[in-house]
């Protein structure tokens, strides 16, 4: 199959087997992965612009084993950016970061779909600069549910004087986004998350959740613990291990109501983005603080709601509840 050489930002780009299909099903080649993220490169950047990032690569295309990588290769080009970072087991890795549009297209030809950059920049890796909240259907759940959720989150963020950045995951839910000042530190930023999303099921019982145990939920799961140590999403403009080739795609929040995830895929987002635009451009003009949802965690935990589960790989927190499924705790627990 060869290998075609790129121009881009001044430096030589190696795309090796361009010409291999990596979405049988929707005929899309190597090569027109990488063009698709060089059509949208703005909107990536603006997505994971100097994070550091974790690779899903799927060198042998989406119908082939896929592996997650953190750890950047030791043979790469020295025009490269990295950041070293420390993962909740002591661990460190030296990680990618993506910071401009050859970098990206070199993490692209490693057979990479999805850009999952951590919520803070290389030159502070200890204090997010940005909150997120994942709204997670659970099994049998309409996308429809997933938009009533999305309309109360922008009812909560309003009230708290935070501005979310909307954008459909590509697969069955929504992320949105909200820069904040890097004041806090993840523990900090989580314990935000978990208030706002308490509030969320609050007024919308039985439609979402915070429930971390899977035979627990009921409805849309709002996530808590993307916002915790080492958790990442994939990025604006990731494409999604899907057979047709979808994107999680920024939207308006005016789109919310109407879009569909399956409208927007590899063959039909750089039109958009041509047209329409980036609707998370302005991410980095609305920098928010976090000491709402902060007061709003405190008069919870006065109420007696403490903490909730966290990830079975980070550390047992203090106040934290019991970390085993209800069905499997001893009664003891």
């Amino acid at each position: 199959m060869g290998a075609e050489i790129l121009q881009v930002d001044g430096h030589e780009v190696r795309v090796s087997n361009p010409d291999k299909v990596y979405f049988p099903q929707a005929g899309i080649t190597k090569m027109q992965l990488v063009q698709y993220f060089l059509d949208v490169a703005p909107g990536v950047l603006k997505g994971c612009y100097d994070r550091p990032t974790t690779l899903h690569r799927y060198p042998g295309g989406v119908e082939e084993e896929d592996f997650w990588q953190k750890r950047v290769p030791p043979k790469r080009p020295e025009w490269l950016r990295t950041a070293m970072i420390t993962f909740p087991s002591g661990r460190s890795a030296e990680m990618l970061c993506v910071h401009d549009t050859a970098s990206l297209a070199w993490a692209i030809n490693l057979g990479c779909l999805e850009l999952n950059p951590w919520a803070v920049r290389r030159g502070d890796v200890d204090h997010p600069d940005e909150f997120r909240i994942d709204l997670d259907p659970t099994p049998g759940i309409d996308f429809a549910d997933v938009r009533r959720v999305a309309a109360v989150a922008a009812e909560v963020l309003q009230e708290h004087g935070l501005v979310g950045f909307p954008k459909t995951t590509g697969k069955r839910g929504l992320h949105v986004y909200v820069r904040i000042r890097p004041l806090w530190e993840f523990t900090e930023v989580r314990r935000a998350a978990l208030a706002f999303a308490r509030e969320i099921e609050r007024r919308m019982p039985g439609v979402a959740t915070t429930a971390w145990w899977k035979e627990e939920r009921v409805g849309v799961f709002l996530d808590y613990n993307q916002n915790a140590r080492d958790r990442t999403i994939s990025s604006a403009y990731s494409v999604r291990p899907v057979p047709d080739a979808r994107v999680s795609c920024p939207v308006s929040w005016d789109e919310v109501a109407d879009v569909e995830p399956s409208d927007l895929r590899v063959d039909t987002v750089p039109a958009r983005f041509a047209t329409v635009g980036d609707p998370g451009a302005a991410l980095d003009d609305n920098v928010c603080v976090l000491d709402s949802l902060l007061d709003l965690a405190a008069r919870d935990e006065r109420d007696g709601l403490g903490d909730a589960p966290w990830p079975p790989h980070f550390p047992k927190a203090k106040g934290e509840p019991v970390r085993a499924m209800p069905s499997k705790r001893r009664k003891t627990d």
